[in-house]
């Protein structure tokens, strides 16, 4: 049985593409289960092949005190075993029935994928609704898992130079609110300090039906994969969430500069990021369009500026969510970054020098509709391609779901930027790329370049 009040399956929406004639859309059905479990079904039967997601809603923003890294410790965890299947074995199923997996644990989320041949749907299901009811961890799993999450740490952050400063280190010295200011890849004596009681109580609170949705995207119908659903999902019961913290970001009033010396970097290099507006608000959409015309080819305002005209860097990058995601794929303050490598006989500010003149330019000139009209084409492109793999659109259907509780959006996302004017881009671009919103890190060679 569905939930009551649930609506009936709804016809695709039509996108208009600006420019053109054509239409897209994304087929979506929608339900909820009686336990809280959304569910999510997008049919495409190009290929006998399916992509089965759960995401939760836990991430590590909100991972518990004191306990830094714990979210994605918890994410390795979920390989270890539950009721039904041994420890290796969900791989290993996986695996000889032809398919691929894996997971991943971001800001307000942690995903498990499966991308299994069409007549294993029923398997890659049960799969995930035997780990969901039932995860079983050993004390020895979990030492084990913590020395694997530590070394992880140690090989992509400590013994690498710059030490992922731009995704990593960036967000802690740019906000002030804990959730969104700890290093969530883990301080080594926290992760160490896990417990197996903080491993159930976290499993207990947060790995439950009515704090998860279930996307299959691919070669299924709608009512064989509800079916499925309430038959290995249903009977898993639902559990009181805690109230959600104040993640809230106060404003920042004043420019934050920070310099870091790094002993295994060669070059020295910048990161800076602008607070951005709310997710899905007008503002956002306009930064997301400004966002291609700033950093994303040689044609950017910005590679253009650093690199071709000042030749004062040899590397320029960034965007939102940096490093992590997507535009929209988090749900909670989130930066602006950008990655600037530059000569060694400069400084940041000197970086900073030629971005604000960029920038100042944006603001008191704006964009013309010649370079609007070609960030939505390139901002459609993008997403796109992006849908056009099963996990692409899996994941952006999972967080539409568990972030707006409105998977059709996918189909409405191309329209709202396609309204996006100059002028209020321009707007954007005033109110929040501006130095007192602004967090930078110069992170150079310890000793001077080598």
């Amino acid at each position: 049985m569905l939930a009551a009040g649930v609506p009936a399956a709804q016809p695709p929406t039509r996108t208009s593409l600006p420019g053109t004639s054509a239409t897209f859309s994304v087929p979506v059905v929608y339900r909820k289960l009686p336990n809280g479990l959304r569910v999510v079904i997008s049919e495409n039967h190009t290929a006998p092949v399916v992509t089965v997601e759960v995401m939760y809603r836990i991430g590590f923003r909100i991972e518990p005190r004191n306990r830094t890294g714990f979210a994605h410790l918890f994410e390795h965890l979920m390989f270890q075993g539950s009721e039904h299947v041994n420890k290796f074995e969900h791989v290993r199923i996986v695996n000889e029935n032809g398919g691929t997996l894996n997971g991943s644990t971001r800001f307000d989320h942690t995903n498990y994928f499966e991308l299994m041949p069409s007549n294993a749907l029923e398997l890659a299901m049960w799969l995930e609704a035997d780990r969901m009811r039932s995860l079983k961890i050993t004390p020895e799993n979990l030492q084990n898992q913590k020395d694997v999450v530590s070394e992880e740490v140690r090989v992509n952050v400590l013994n690498q130079p710059y030490g992922a400063f731009e995704w990593l280190g960036l967000p802690q010295r740019a906000n002030t609110n804990w959730f969104n200011a700890h290093n969530f890849y883990g301080d080594l004596a926290d992760i160490q300090a896990a417990t197996i009681e903080d491993v159930q109580k976290f499993f207990d609170t947060y790995y439950a039906p009515n704090n998860a949705v279930v996307v299959v995207v691919g070669d299924a119908t709608p009512d064989e994969v509800v079916r499925l659903a309430e038959k290995h999902f249903g009977g898993i019961a639902s559990r009181q969430l805690p109230p959600r913290p104040d993640i809230g970001e106060p404003p920042q009033s004043a420019e934050k500069k920070f310099s870091e010396s790094d002993k295994l970097a060669r070059t020295p290099a910048l990161a800076f990021g602008y607070h951005l507006p709310d997710r899905m608000t007008r503002d956002f959409f306009a930064l997301s369009l400004l966002d291609p015309l700033l950093v994303s080819d040689e044609s950017a305002k910005l590679y253009q500026a650093l690199i071709k005209e000042n030749q004062i860097a040899s590397e320029v990058s960034g965007g939102f969510n940096y490093g992590l995601g997507n535009n929209f794929d988090y749900n909670g303050p989130m930066l602006y970054t950008f990655r600037v490598d530059y000569r060694p006989d400069l400084k940041g500010d000197d970086v900073l020098k030629v971005v604000d003149k960029v920038i100042t330019a944006v603001q008191e000139h704006g964009v013309s509709e010649d370079e609007l009209r070609q960030a939505k084409v390139n901002f459609r492109s993008s997403f796109l391609e992006n849908l056009e793999g099963g996990f692409g659109r899996s994941d952006l259907l999972a967080a539409l779901a568990l972030y707006d509780d409105d998977p059709h959006r996918i189909n409405t996302i191309l329209t709202e930027l396609d309204r996006v004017t100059t002028a209020e881009v321009q707007t954007a671009a005033k109110k929040y790329l501006v130095p007192a919103n602004r967090t930078s890190i110069d992170r150079r060679p310890e000793g001077g370049t080598k």
